[in-house]
């Protein structure tokens, strides 16, 4: 009986503990019910339903990197890394987990599209690929805010 009530009251606290979500300053988590986006979760203390909601993305707010290699047709390798930022989450929460294949893709269209990368300036070559991607990620929420292409 004794080590029955221990039991449940560790369950109660397990479950208590699991219910209070901390959100550090920077940040947004995105909380979905069923499957389903619930609401964004500011910075600070909340409340969840642990059997109920889950956290499904936390979102960064103050920036990203991703670094790229991209293979050229004449042997040759572009590289380079590519800064992003999420300005809205309520939009970006939805393709937030596919974003870096997204820039990639972009990357590639961007040196696709680029007739003589290896002679091309690296900074308009970086400059036109910015554009392209922010063509793609503002309507999502996001923006690419610098794109760095190492020398060859």
């Amino acid at each position: 009986m004794f080590i029955s009530l221990i039991v449940i009251a560790l369950f109660f606290a397990a479950l208590f503990v699991s219910a209070v979500k901390r959100v550090p300053a920077g940040q947004v988590y995105s909380l979905y019910r069923q499957g389903k986006p619930a609401r964004l979760l500011q910075p600070g203390v909340h409340v969840v339903l642990p059997l109920v909601e889950r956290i499904a993305n936390k979102i960064n707010l103050s920036g990203q990197v991703l670094r790229f290699e991209e293979p050229m047709a004449d042997d040759r390798d572009v590289s380079g890394t590519v800064y992003w930022q999420v300005l809205e989450p309520e939009r970006a929460d939805a393709v937030f987990g596919q974003v870096d294949q997204l820039i990639l893709r972009g990357a590639h269209e961007a040196l696709c599209t680029e007739r003589d990368v290896a002679h091309a300036d690296r900074r308009v070559l970086g400059s036109h690929m910015k554009q392209l991607l922010n063509q793609s990620l503002r309507e999502r929420g996001m923006m690419v805010t610098r794109v760095e292409l190492d020398a060859a």
